[in-house]
């Protein structure tokens, strides 16, 4: 097998990273039109009337264009808020506190060390109140940059093997990975956002009623129906792409740690202890979740070849295996 050095492997991930994010306002774009397609010919569908339909071509392509900029600006939109926000969100959903130095210094020391002998920023430090085993990194810049540590993992792991997760965390930084991680966890969000919303509002709507009304609710259901299934079938699509960015970037961040501290073994030894308990309670949201070096709400999604195309992180077995052959 041709040996791919950690620069040379960075620079594929970035590209194939960048590949699959440009492919997410794409999938909009495509799925707006199978939209405009379905709402053009819904009405000529359920009143059988083939003359109207001859016109679906003109109507479709006209909703398009008439449809597509305020799609595309509402994402951005979204996107601005939740780039701008995304601190405070993460900081919120996992419960997580600063560390400060006089409260750990071991655990200040190492990450120092660590930041000093790469030429990198010290990121803040900060600790979750939880007894499972978990790490994160979070922030887009040198003034966001974050290493977030649950208070099992630094009491269970030994120097050496908590250096190692924290390498692997600082990888992530070094990479900028949690920045791409951030831009693709939005856009599946909004597809999330309107999937469940489109079925939460045909779940509670009333079809009964008769004459006018109950055809104009027929319609209506019928059009919040084709909303929901095509942000459903963009939500499966968007997943994929997104679960495909974070496999990639999770074992080059292994392979950073195993280069910087020269030990892959600590890091081999840290993941068997993080998967024997990584769920830390707090962690509600999946997006969130994902950040995590052992995603905490996925572990039994792992076991099998299907699920595991569902799945945030590679199999943690495949990625100690690959350490050990350091």
């Amino acid at each position: 097998m041709e040996y791919v050095g950690i620069q040379k492997q960075r620079q594929r991930n970035n590209m194939r990273s960048l590949c699959l994010l440009v492919l997410f306002p794409c999938l909009m774009a495509g799925l707006v039109y199978l939209a405009c397609f379905l709402l053009a010919n819904s009405t000529a569908w359920m009143s059988n009337d083939e003359e109207q339909s001859a016109y679906s071509g003109q109507t479709i392509n006209l909703l398009f264009v008439t449809v597509l900029p305020y799609v595309l600006g509402g994402v951005a939109l979204w996107f601005v808020i939740a780039w701008f926000s995304h601190t405070a969100i993460i900081s919120h959903a996992t419960g997580s506190q600063p560390l400060e130095r006089r409260e750990n210094k071991r655990v200040y020391n190492l990450v120092e060390n660590l930041c000093m002998s790469q030429g990198m920023s010290m990121p803040a430090v900060n600790v979750i109140n939880d007894d499972s085993l978990n790490a994160f990194a979070g922030g887009i810049n040198n003034r966001t940059y974050s290493v977030t540590l649950t208070t099992g993992i630094i009491s269970k792991l030994d120097d050496e093997e908590l250096e190692a997760v924290i390498a692997h965390e600082l990888t992530h930084i070094r990479n900028r990975d949690v920045r791409v991680l951030i831009i693709s966890i939005v856009f599946v969000g909004i597809l999330s956002v309107l999937a469940q919303s489109g079925f939460r509002i045909l779940r509670h709507m009333p079809l009964g009623g008769g004459g006018r009304k109950k055809n104009n609710g027929g319609g209506i259901f019928f059009i919040i129906l084709i909303v929901a299934i095509v942000a459903a079938i963009g939500y499966l699509f968007a997943s994929l792409m997104r679960f495909a960015i974070s496999k990639q970037r999770e074992y080059l961040a292994d392979a950073g740690a195993a280069q910087m501290t020269r030990r892959p073994w600590a890091l081999a030894s840290a993941l068997r202890k993080i998967a024997s308990d990584p769920l830390v309670e707090a962690i509600e949201r999946k997006d969130v979740a994902q950040l995590f070096i052992e995603d905490p709400k996925d572990a039994s999604l792992r076991s099998g070849n299907l699920f595991g195309l569902f799945s945030t992180h590679p199999p943690i077995a495949k990625r100690i295996a690959i350490l050990e052959q350091f």
